[in-house]
């Protein structure tokens, strides 16, 4: 499987370069990006995963001993909540899918290739994202214990499946306009629009 890998790596690096000689700039950042997110998910998603589990476990525990919402055991991932009304307790296992690791990857495979920003930039900024994503999953996870802890436990399936992850795309959606969206306007020329076929200056 790694031979497997590594032939795949020098093919995309090898379409990569051919896409950059020919100027086809939107071929080369789709399959740069689409590349860059699936060698990420081989080689790095294993070494990441758990580290990131314990992160956002001990981050979310923080929050939970802070404000005394909820307790947190970081050792095993699990944050442990009890309904104010009802005495129910419930223990949120903190997993794969609460690592955001799949988030982060993608976010940092589209902005490799997202020439609007220079190369350092675009390291910057893919930290940057990578951190925010992290800290939005913590208020996700913040919010589902939150609705638990006053609603009891009949509450995890919306808390979890809908209002959680709800939560969690307002918070991604607002990074992907900053950093996408506002910084591709922002480097456009404001002010006049030139059209095929006409030559004429519109800036008045």
């Amino acid at each position: 499987m790694n031979v497997f890998a590594i032939i795949c790596v020098v093919l995309w690096l090898y379409a990569l370069s051919v896409f950059k000689r020919g100027k086809l700039d939107f071929f080369r950042y789709m399959v740069g990006s689409v590349g860059l997110f699936v060698f990420m998910m081989i080689f790095l998603e294993p070494l990441l995963v758990q580290p990131l589990v314990s992160l956002v476990t001990s981050a979310t525990g923080i929050v939970g001993e802070v404000t005394g919402l909820f307790e947190s055991y970081h050792d095993y991932s699990i944050l442990f909540v009890t309904c104010e009304k009802t005495g129910e307790a419930l223990s949120l296992y903190i997993d794969y899918e609460c690592s955001g690791v799949i988030e982060m990857m993608a976010f940092v495979a589209l902005i490799a290739f997202f020439q609007v920003y220079d190369i350092w930039q675009r390291f910057v900024v893919a930290v940057l994202g990578c951190i925010a994503i992290f800290f939005s999953n913590v208020i996700r996870i913040t919010t589902i214990c939150v609705i638990i802890m006053i609603w009891g436990n009949d509450s995890y399936y919306i808390a979890h499946t809908i209002v959680g992850r709800i939560v969690f795309y307002i918070l991604a959606v607002l990074l992907y306009y900053y950093v996408f969206t506002h910084a591709h306007i922002i480097r456009q020329k404001i002010g006049g629009f030139n059209y095929a076929g006409d030559h004429s200056s519109s800036d008045q």
